[in-house]
């Protein structure tokens, strides 16, 4: 069962040595097929916080596929953030924003939804919906598709309902009727997995929210430890399904332990608009 780590919010500059280790024995041990980071790489975009995020990456020893979040433009050099926003970001991780991977089991796809004029907020533009949903269309019956954002598409409390994702509506209808299984994001520190069929009326086909805690920064919210997502692929016989798992790092062991197990049903085909 082919295996995909997610790994979102690790907020580098705030990073937990302990966890931090933990993290990559994991990595080790799981031998994922790919690591995706979903925004916040950093804490205050600055070079060395890069340099430590992107060493930490190449120890994993896997493909990684990764998206900025809002902490990763900076914020109080105005100049860079209004002229070279991604400059520090692109240094570390490439030019490319909205990376792809794709192997028989896995089509990623993501989605910068940070824009430097805002703060916190991300926004997905009707250019970004369509693209995404063409390559989705492509996908081989055999791959889980997964979307990638840093802001989520849905949120479970009252609180967190600002920070949902600009253009939401429109994106999740057009990409799970393109065939999205999975859409999965970070920003809120809070792991979930939710129903999209049941949350957006525009939803026509089975397809889930995916939502990471922080992974090994000091700022853990609402009472969840440091955590991390791993998502395993189940395609065989005309069956779709695949597995997600929270593992939160456990300190009196130091090490990652599975807390949580969700078993997804996964829609048969696309919905051909």
């Amino acid at each position: 069962m082919s295996c995909l780590l997610q790994i979102s919010d690790p907020h580098f500059g705030t990073e937990q040595p302990d966890v931090l280790q933990a993290l990559e024995r994991l990595s080790a041990a799981l031998s994922p097929g790919v690591v995706v980071f979903s925004g916040d790489i950093t804490q205050r975009a600055t070079v060395a916080q890069f340099a430590a995020a992107r060493a930490f990456a190449d120890r994993l020893g896997a493909p990684v596929l990764a998206v900025p979040g809002n902490h990763d433009i900076p914020l109080y050099q105005l100049a860079a953030r209004v002229l070279s926003p991604y400059a520090r970001y692109s240094q570390a991780f490439g030019d490319d924003l909205e990376p792809e991977f794709e192997s028989p089991e896995w089509l990623v796809v993501s989605v910068n939804t940070t824009r430097w004029y805002r703060h916190e907020d991300g926004a997905v533009s009707p250019a970004q919906v369509e693209r995404v949903a063409q390559r989705l269309a492509l996908a081989a019956p055999s791959q889980v598709r997964v979307v990638v954002t840093h802001q989520p598409v849905m949120v479970t409390r009252t609180q967190d309902l600002g920070n949902r994702l600009h253009g939401r509506e429109r994106a999740v209808a057009r990409w799970t009727a393109a065939g999205a299984d999975l859409i999965l994001g970070g920003h809120i520190h809070l792991p979930f997995v939710r129903s999209l069929h049941d949350a957006f009326s525009g939803c026509a086909r089975t397809a889930w929210a995916v939502q990471a805690g922080t992974a090994v920064s000091s700022r853990v919210r609402a009472g969840y430890p440091n955590s991390v997502n791993v998502v395993r692929a189940d395609i065989a016989d005309g069956r779709r399904a695949c597995r997600v798992e929270r593992w939160d790092y456990v300190a009196r062991d130091k090490a990652f332990g599975c807390a949580e197990v969700f078993g997804l049903s996964l829609a048969s085909e696309a919905v051909r608009p």
